[in-house]
């Protein structure tokens, strides 16, 4: 991304608020920013993405939510939106010179998650005016992974109401039909392969107020956890150092080949040769690890690390850990008895590997953005078990 501008007169409202370096300062409720009531929220999800992972089809989930981004980034012709990635969904927050283009973009991207991948994307945008109305709220803040990529992290209970609203029906937006233009989802990549927990299991991690909590009895529970977290090499980042390493996801490349056609600018048997030819070349330098020109493989792998977004803030705290038996089980009983005491809910997900989907606007620059998420279910079957202790009426 381009130097962070701190001021709000020059740059807008987001780009205006100061980056956080440390994640454990964003359980601070006062570290967040009220969006203006002019902005909107848009919305994606999976419909039945619990169904569809039980089919083993996660890889193309998590590929369907970040479509999303990639969409919206590349209609917007800019990489420093405010966006939350969610495994089977994502979020965003919209300023009204942006509202229309990225409605058309994201209209656009559930025709062909429908008509590419086969699965059936909600997709909303939401008024701040009518989160505030229903009571709710919506926050900003801004935490900076690496000097060249910032991630947005949402607070105020707004982006519940908003999704509870989405999945009613409301504030809806139609998918494009078929025959219309693709989505330009050039940077998309989901070319790396499964990655397995190198310390016991990889941890999905959910973790919401609960109704009428005491928010500083929760801001407590969230620093706990993240000290058990820290407990672990790299605070339990998921993914190790010199990055996931080759070779490629056949599948992933198959998706990645879609994804190259979704403009209609090739066919797919040209598109699949094609991004078969760049990604054997990929995985050829950064094999070798020798710089190529300008660009540097152990550079461009020790960015991906540094730009994964393993932990993050929407309405609550959501983690992929690697980590031992031992500290999930004191995640786990943590968790359990701050559910007893009433001041959060909660979901985990355990499995043997993550996997990683990627935009990537240029591999020649520092701002290439990784998304993690548990190669079994991951958030997705976190939040299911959450939904599930929370009983019927959740």
């Amino acid at each position: 991304m381009q130097a962070v501008a701190t001021t709000v007169a020059d740059a807008g409202f987001y780009a205006g608020l100061q980056p956080l370096d440390r994640f454990d300062r964003l359980a601070d409720p006062a570290a967040y920013a009220p969006l203006p009531p002019d902005w909107g929220l848009g919305m994606v999800d999976i419909v039945d993405s619990t169904g569809a992972i039980a089919a083993g089809r996660y890889k193309e989930v998590n590929m369907a939510a970040a479509s999303a981004i990639a969409a919206v980034a590349n209609a917007l012709g800019r990489s420093d939106i405010p966006y939350a990635f969610a495994g089977d969904g994502a979020s965003f927050a919209l300023e009204p010179a942006v509202a229309q283009p990225a409605r058309v973009a994201l209209a656009r991207v559930a025709g062909w998650v429908r008509d590419e991948l086969g699965l059936d994307m909600r997709i909303a945008l939401i008024p701040v005016r009518a989160i505030r109305a229903a009571g709710h709220d919506l926050k900003l803040a801004r935490f900076a992974v690496s000097p060249d990529v910032t991630y947005a992290m949402f607070a105020g209970g707004g982006l519940a109401w908003a999704e509870r609203q989405m999945k009613d029906g409301a504030f809806r937006i139609e998918p494009a039909v078929a025959g219309d233009a693709g989505p330009d989802l050039t940077g998309l990549s989901c070319r790396f392969d499964e990655f397995p927990a190198r310390r016991g299991a990889i941890l999905s991690l959910i973790v919401t107020p609960a109704e009428d909590a005491d928010m500083d009895r929760f801001t407590a529970v969230v620093r706990h956890l993240l000290r058990l977290a820290d407990s672990e090499t790299d605070g339990g980042h998921p993914v190790p150092v010199g990055g996931p390493g080759v070779p490629w996801s056949r599948r992933g490349r198959h998706l990645e080949s879609r994804a190259s056609a979704a403009l209609k600018h090739r066919g797919r048997l040209s598109a699949a040769v094609l991004t078969g030819l760049r990604s054997s070349f990929a995985a050829a330098i950064l094999a070798a690890g020798q710089r190529l020109g300008r660009f540097d493989p152990t550079q461009y792998l020790d960015q991906l690390v540094r730009n994964t977004d393993f932990r993050k803030y929407d309405d609550g705290l959501r983690m992929t850990l690697d980590c031992s038996a031992a500290t999930a089980a004191g995640i786990e009983a943590l968790l359990r008895q701050a559910r007893a005491d009433g001041i959060v809910c909660y979901g985990l997900h355990s499995q043997q590997a993550a996997l990683m989907t990627c935009f990537i606007p240029s591999p020649m620059q520092s701002n290439h953005v990784h998304f993690v998420d548990g190669a079994a279910g991951g958030y997705a079957m976190a939040a299911q078990a959450m939904k599930t202790a929370a009983g019927p009426a959740a």
